[in-house]
């Protein structure tokens, strides 16, 4: 490992801590609250500030702001926290905040994560590994996106909406719902059409899980009772892994509605 290479025009405050091998490119300003991970790679004009900490390898472009202040008329100045996780790609103009003391004070992103030009990662939220914001999409607080999520370009999530393993949201859907693992939503209020059927394949799913989670749709779509009714009997008979995991995630903890098929 080698000492960091840093622009002879980036400020770096007094306090913040620069791990072994990273690049601070020109005109990078890092506050004192900040500590950066090993290889992590700040190309020109990255602000960082905030309780911030960029895990290893992450690699973030131009322009983006990373850790200013929750845009929440309640925050008061309190001490509350970014932590981004390793391997990220964070593209120009991405703004990430700082949490707030009434969401739990910590905004987290997980590890392999890309995050197109111009995308938006409010307060508090909660976001996975390897998920994929594409240019302007835009997370509200409290969001909570699970592992292996797409949110199309242009597109907004609602607060408080939880998005499952592996859903995809299609360009300019406006999502005020959760959404279940594996599902795919689209059109501009955001319908559950279907099932992330090209991300299970390119996952390399069983053809036999794949039938199971297309049965299973089908059950919560046309079967009898509530939803949750609907989600409950599925769970007691199913043997699919993938389909258990919707089940516990239609059965967990929500403070919104789902969008439920079609």
């Amino acid at each position: 490992m080698s000492d960091p290479v840093l622009h002879p025009s980036a400020i770096i405050e007094d306090g913040a801590t620069i791990g072994p091998d990273c690049q601070i490119g020109p005109f990078c300003h890092i506050g004192p609250d900040v500590t950066l991970g090993r290889g992590v790679v700040l190309k020109s004009h990255v602000v960082v500030g905030g309780i911030t900490e960029i895990g290893d390898e992450t690699e973030v472009f131009p322009f983006s702001v990373i850790g200013e202040i929750p845009q929440d008329l309640k925050f008061k100045g309190e001490k509350t926290r970014l932590v981004i996780g390793k391997r990220n790609r964070i593209r120009e103009h991405v703004t990430m905040n700082t949490g707030t003391e009434g969401g739990g004070g910590v905004t987290r992103v997980g590890d392999d994560g890309l995050f197109m030009a111009g995308c938006h990662v409010a307060h508090d939220a909660q976001v996975g590994d390897r998920v994929i914001l594409v240019n302007s999409a835009a997370l509200a607080g409290h969001c909570v996106l699970e592992d292996d999520v797409i949110v199309g370009g242009l597109s907004g999530v609602h607060q408080w909406v939880r998005i499952g393993k592996g859903a995809i949201i299609g360009a300019v859907t406006m999502v005020t719902n959760d959404v279940i693992p594996y599902g795919l939503v689209q059109a501009p209020r955001g319908e559950l059409h279907g099932l992330n059927l090209v991300g299970l394949k390119r996952k390399g799913v069983a053809r036999s899980d794949i039938t199971a989670l297309r049965a299973a749709f089908q059950m919560l779509a046309q079967g009898e009772g509530a939803f949750q009714d609907r989600a409950r009997r599925l769970g007691d008979e199913t043997q699919s892994d993938y389909v258990r995991e919707i089940v516990t995630f239609i059965l967990g903890d929500s403070g919104r509605s789902f969008l439920t098929p079609g």
